[in-house]
């Protein structure tokens, strides 16, 4: 009986496994900077935090604006 041979057959690798767990790890790490990055715009665009209340606060995080805020609607032709 040859060990190296029994070896071989020990040990199986999937690659086509741990390049789809590989790909989801980095749209996983892409998905949480991007929000991290988003949170962080918001705060400083808001001036204050999440759940936060502040004088100095100058919007809302839920999507509420006033009039002057609203994006214009465009016109059909």
């Amino acid at each position: 009986m040859n060990d190296g041979n029994a070896m071989g057959q020990v040990i199986q690798i999937d690659e086509a496994r741990i390049r789809d767990h590989l790909g989801e790890m980095v749209r996983g790490t892409v998905e949480e900077t991007l929000n991290a990055m988003l949170e962080a715009e918001a705060d400083q665009l808001c001036g204050a935090g999440r759940y936060e209340r502040s004088p100095a606060r100058q919007d809302t995080r839920a999507g509420a604006t006033s009039e002057r805020c609203r994006p214009r609607r465009a016109t059909s032709i």
